[in-house]
């Protein structure tokens, strides 16, 4: 197998990145062409790129691992800690092992780090890379870096409602009522075109600053800039869904969902904190739960975080990690 390294992902391409993503095992957006090369565009910019391939015999791409450097000889894989939730080398499904050995053994020289983030728990690159990295002369590292609250759907609404423990059942069918009793006119939309997502992009940032002061901070300028380029591209795809809780006087709950493989990613969201005490948020949820056991979904993940509402859903926790090789 053949190892080289590139200092842009240009030098890959969209074309053959797109058939590398859709071979891999893990297919979630986060390792989508466009969210990687929306990320270096936003994130990136003068920093060294180390953008490492494998191809096999016929000179076709196995693999790559996307690298950022952040500090002297520490790199970091492209996409972040902080807006990325699944990462991991991207391989042929079935392949991972031997392009893991390629890549060790063509760097086994270098002083440097490379550090993984989001890593899911079913990975190779948790289960084999220490032992393959060991074999290098190198060292791995794994570590429990956070959970991903997941929920595998039933075939029905009443099926999952009946699968809820009685308190959360309840508590979900309460504010529902409630919510429809004091605002008659709220309805749950979801668009999904691009010139529909962009349209009501807006509405969704306005929200996701409004509620809380961490996320007016989290969503500066060049963060802004970020989410209306990937949510376009991502829209593109058929990959993303903008759901809004409107009510005559305007939106009060949003989410950002991501698709792919049967699965339904809960990625971001905001509120208007006026009407917290109507728990919008929570009723929009249960809409979106709904909506993808109508439309077959398999899995709905709500990605990295424990927050306390998320377990009222009923999932159950899988782990990320974080891998280190030195």
């Amino acid at each position: 197998m053949k190892v080289e390294v590139r200092d842009h992902l240009d030098a890959i391409g969209a074309d053959a990145w797109t058939r590398l993503h859709a071979a891999s095992r893990l297919r979630s957006p986060f390792l989508s062409w466009v969210w990687q090369a929306e990320w270096v565009r936003a994130f990136a910019a003068g920093r060294r790129l180390e953008i490492w391939t494998v191809e096999g015999a016929d000179d076709r791409l196995v693999a790559a691992l996307p690298l950022c450097e952040i500090a002297p000889g520490r790199f970091q894989i492209v996409g972040g800690a902080d807006v990325s939730d699944y990462l991991d080398l991207l391989a042929d499904d079935g392949r991972e092992e031997e392009a893991w050995l390629a890549l060790l053994q063509a760097r086994s020289a270098r002083r440097a780090r490379w550090e993984l983030h989001a890593v899911p728990e079913g990975s190779v690159t948790v289960s084999a890379l220490p032992a393959l990295a060991a074999g290098a002369g190198l060292t791995a590292t794994v570590a429990l870096e956070e959970k991903c609250p997941v929920l595998d759907l039933p075939p029905s609404w009443q099926a999952y409602l009946a699968s809820l423990p009685g308190k959360h059942r309840h508590e979900l069918q309460r504010k529902t009522r409630r919510l429809e009793r004091e605002l008659p006119g709220a309805r749950p939309v979801c668009v999904r075109t691009p010139a529909e997502a962009a349209g009501r992009l807006d509405d969704f940032l306005a929200l996701h600053r409004r509620s809380r002061v961490g996320k007016a901070r989290f969503m500066d300028e060049r963060m802004d800039a970020f989410f209306r380029r990937v949510t376009a591209g991502l829209a593109e795809a058929g990959a993303l869904g903008l759901w809004l809780l409107d009510t005559p006087g305007g939106p009060i709950a949003s989410f950002i969902i991501l698709e792919w493989e049967g699965t339904v990613g809960l990625y971001n969201s905001g509120f208007h904190p006026d009407r917290a005490a109507l728990a919008p948020g929570l009723v929009l949820l249960g809409h979106l739960v709904r909506d993808a056991i109508e439309r077959g979904m398999r899995r709905f993940d709500f990605l990295r975080g424990e927050e306390r509402y998320k377990y009222e859903f009923g999932p159950h926790p899988e782990n990320v990690y974080r891998v280190e090789i030195a």
